[in-house]
């Protein structure tokens, strides 16, 4: 996020502010954000007199400005960590007349997660103005690969476009699990090795035959065996292959599928573009469309429209999820 790397350059340049709020719905950024804060603007002598950390949950808004407002003690700054401050919410505009006038010496960190300040209210136009207002938004599914492979290039490492799209089907978008786990990698891979699906499932245990990923292309290509074999493994592990998951990430594939039927231009980046896919991926979609037709595609969408209300018990209140795969695997091909 560019804003992460414009406050990370700030401090290496010494361009120190009062107060850094960091709200928003992803926590990964607002705790690098803080991290790097605490990390780097106190030496580790300064850090013991002054630098000290307080949570939401334990202290209030009067107890964090009468810290703000101490002085630092044989160092230049003091710096204040509020952690998990959204449990001051109700009580968080009551901040408002310390951040108008706030303590010169002072950092205050705020980490305000999983919630966002009013526009409208006071504090929000004060701290725009006083300080650094950071908001760390939740990343879309589709994004999440390049963040990997972004995050991986930044450390001079490689990774498989079919790598990437495993760990975000069985990670989701948290990045701090997508982070740990890509750490635990590099730890195991060697420096100049790109970090593949065969080295994910012999690291992390992801499968990388008798997966979701594998099953969407399967059914792309009309692959009735390996669909399912795919679909009886599912039915045997059912609490690591979750029906939800899998009529999610289908209905995705054929909405998508849908939209590039519609297309005028089906060139590679085109695609790539519309869909919001790695062009890596485009082939899929140009077998798929072969293999079926726009009314088909359209057909199959309202089947699995069915069968995921089916799978949160409306109208099958007793189909096991065993059942629910067969029947979508018989609706879909």
């Amino acid at each position: 996020m560019e804003q992460a790397k414009k406050i990370v350059e700030e401090i290496n340049e010494r361009k120190l502010y009062p107060i850094y709020f960091l709200m928003g719905d992803e926590p990964y950024y607002i705790d690098k954000v803080a991290k790097y804060i605490a990390d780097h603007v106190l030496s580790e002598e300064e850090k013991g007199f002054n630098q000290m950390t307080l949570y939401g949950k334990d202290t209030n808004i009067e107890e964090i400005v009468s810290n703000a407002k101490r002085f630092p003690m044989m160092a230049e700054h003091q710096v204040v960590i509020i952690k998990e401050a959204q449990h001051l919410s109700r009580t968080i505009e009551n901040l408002v007349a310390y951040v108008e006038n706030p303590q010169p010496t002072t950092i205050l960190v705020i980490c305000y997660k999983y919630k966002k300040l009013d526009k409208r209210k006071s504090l929000y136009k004060t701290i725009k103005k006083k300080g650094v207002l950071f908001e760390s938004k939740k990343l879309y599914e589709n994004q999440v690969a390049d963040w990997i492979r972004r995050t991986l290039a930044g450390k001079k490492r490689k990774i498989s476009p079919k790598a990437s799209a495993l760990l975000v089907e069985f990670l989701g978008t948290d990045l701090s699990k997508i982070d740990n786990e890509l750490k635990k990698l590099l730890m195991v891979v060697e420096a100049d090795t790109e970090i593949t699906s065969e080295l994910i499932e012999q690291h992390i245990g992801i499968s990388k035959d008798f997966n979701n990923f594998e099953l969407k292309k399967a059914i792309g290509e009309r692959n009735v065996k390996k669909a399912t074999r795919i679909i009886n493994y599912f039915a045997q592990n059912p609490k690591d292959n979750p029906f939800v998951v899998t009529i999610t990430l289908l209905n995705t594939f054929f909405t998508q599928l849908l939209q590039y039927h519609g297309l005028s231009d089906h060139s590679s980046k085109n695609v790539a573009s519309t869909l919001g896919i790695n062009p890596y991926f485009v082939g899929e979609f140009q077998t798929a469309a072969r293999n079926y037709p726009m009314k088909q595609v359209s057909h199959i969408i309202s089947e699995l429209r069915k069968l995921d209300m089916k799978g949160k018990g409306v109208g099958a209140y007793n189909a096991s999820q065993a059942d629910l795969l067969k029947e979508l695997l018989v609706n879909v091909m």
